[in-house]
């Protein structure tokens, strides 16, 4: 079955874009990053939590998702794909199932740790031939023929050049495989003589430089990117128009913090939302999707939308963690000069 992601690419791409072709990908890879309590809190009704997630409870979250049919790609690590595609969650699914293909340090996102103070490096746990192959089954139908690959760029020769090497490697063993991917590109996390100013710019030359030497047939199907205001955004998504530009989430901020960020990117030229935080740490995932897609397709907006999760919390006897004037707020800087 073709993926409801593939349809949309191929209308975007075709110079047919329409909102409703606008494609959000649930993030649900942070076992790979922040590891335990990427899962998030197990809240009860009254809005009151006393531990994360078991891995048990998170996969049945991403059931959820996968089966309300909203999002277009479900993000996951390896193993979690092993488990939910080997009992045919995907079976007959629009939704395309995808992977973390990389998990460079500056995701070592631990307590106690310090890993992602220091500039990136890169590192791959998966094994894109064991993915294909739907893990220790070997069964085809089981894997995924697409992933994430991240890398960051901290204007630090030695750095930038170890990712560099690494992502041209990746490059070849995804080739080698008939492996499919989209590019994630992190903001500098540990950057050297970059004035906030200047960083946006910089972030989409690194990004124009490195995929110049790349033929098409070795290129991303999209970018995944912060937002680092209008005028960054549409630099790059007006480059090229073969370029599909998506951004990633960032922090879980307000609820208008989640529906803004989407209003504006898709405004700015944006094409892709890929949230992790966003809809796993909402106090009911299901609705915030639901709300999103919305948000995206242009029939609500980020206004009414925060009004309308309010209303399916109130529905569901589910207490928000925080009051309705407050989820209204713009909290996070990039999106306040435009909202």
């Amino acid at each position: 079955m073709t993926s409801r992601m593939d349809e949309k690419l191929a209308r975007i791409r075709a110079g047919q874009y329409r909102r409703s072709d606008f494609i959000i990908a649930d993030a649900k890879d942070g076992d790979m990053g922040p590891s335990l309590v990427s899962t998030g809190p197990l809240r009860q009704k009254d809005g009151s939590w006393s531990r994360y997630r078991n891995r048990s409870e998170f996969l049945d979250q991403i059931r959820a998702i996968v089966r309300q049919d909203i999002v277009d790609i479900m993000l996951m690590s390896a193993s979690n794909l092993e488990t939910l595609a080997g009992e045919g969650l995907f079976k007959g699914s629009k939704v395309k199932p995808a992977i973390r293909a990389n998990d460079t340090s500056d995701i070592w996102v631990v307590r106690g740790g310090t890993y992602n103070k220091s500039p990136s490096r890169p590192f791959r746990s998966a094994s894109l031939a064991r993915v294909m192959q739907g893990g220790s089954s070997g069964d085809l139908r089981t894997g995924t023929d697409l992933g994430l690959y991240s890398i960051t760029f901290n204007n630090d020769l030695e750095a930038d050049l170890r990712s560099l090497e690494a992502f041209a490697e990746f490059r070849a063993d995804a080739s080698r495989h008939g492996f499919k991917y989209f590019l994630e590109v992190f903001n500098p996390n540990a950057g050297r003589d970059i004035s906030p100013d200047i960083m946006p710019h910089y972030v989409n030359d690194c990004i124009v430089r490195c995929l110049a030497g790349v033929v098409s047939v070795d290129r991303p199907l999209f970018l995944k990117v912060a937002y680092n205001g209008p005028k960054a955004l549409e630099e790059l998504a007006g480059y090229d128009a073969g370029l599909v530009i998506g951004v990633l989430g960032g922090g879980a901020g307000t609820t208008r913090d989640c529906f803004e960020l989407l209003s504006q990117a898709e405004k700015y030229g944006a094409r892709v939302a890929l949230f992790g935080r966003k809809i796993n740490l909402a106090e009911d995932p299901l609705a915030m999707v639901a709300c999103m897609r919305q948000v995206a397709e242009g029939t609500l907006s980020p206004q009414e939308a925060v009004k309308a999760y309010h209303g399916a919390l109130a529905k569901g006897g589910m207490k928000p963690t925080r009051s309705l004037e407050d989820d209204l707020t713009v909290t996070e800087g990039p999106l306040k000069a435009a909202a």
